[in-house]
C-alpha cells in the first residue's frame, strides 16, 4: 500500500492550490480517504474526508467552504482543492486511508509522506 502526495508549495494568501494523492496497493473504490494536516505547534487535524464508495465528503470547520476533496477512480487519485488560503493553512498535508467500505474514522490506517504547503500574507 502506497500513498504519494504532490502539489504542495509556497504561495501568497488566497491561493488557489490543488494537492493530489495517488493511491496504490488497494481497491481504491472500497476505501475512505482523507487529508490530514500538521502545522508547527498545532495539533494534527483531519481536514477533509471522502468516502469513495458513496461519494460522501466531510470537512473540518476550519476548511469548510474553502477546501474541496474529490477523487478520480480511474486514476486512483484523491485531490484537495484549496481556495481562499490563509497563513494559518501553512502545514504539512498528508493523505491517508481513514476507513473501509461504508465507514470512515478519524484515524489513519496508512498515510503518505506528506507535502508542505506554506502560505504567506
Amino acid at each position: 500500500l502506497q500513498l504519494a502526495e504532490s502539489g504542495g508549495g509556497s504561495l501568497h494568501a488566497v491561493g488557489p492550490l490543488k494537492l493530489s494523492c495517488v493511491v496504490s496497493g488497494l481497491p481504491f473504490a472500497d476505501y475512505c480517504l482523507g487529508w490530514f494536516r500538521q502545522a508547527p505547534v498545532m495539533e494534527r487535524e483531519l481536514g477533509a474526508i471522502a468516502g469513495i464508495d458513496d461519494d460522501s465528503t466531510t470537512y473540518a470547520d476550519s476548511v469548510k467552504g474553502r477546501f474541496t476533496i474529490s477523487h478520480d477512480e480511474s486514476a486512483n487519485t484523491v485531490y484537495l482543492q484549496m481556495n481562499g488560503l490563509k497563513t494559518e493553512d501553512t502545514a504539512v498535508y498528508n493523505c491517508a486511508v481513514v476507513g473501509g467500505p461504508s465507514y470512515c474514522t478519524g484515524g489513519a490506517y496508512a498515510e503518505g509522506q506528506g507535502t508542505q504547503v506554506t502560505v504567506s500574507s
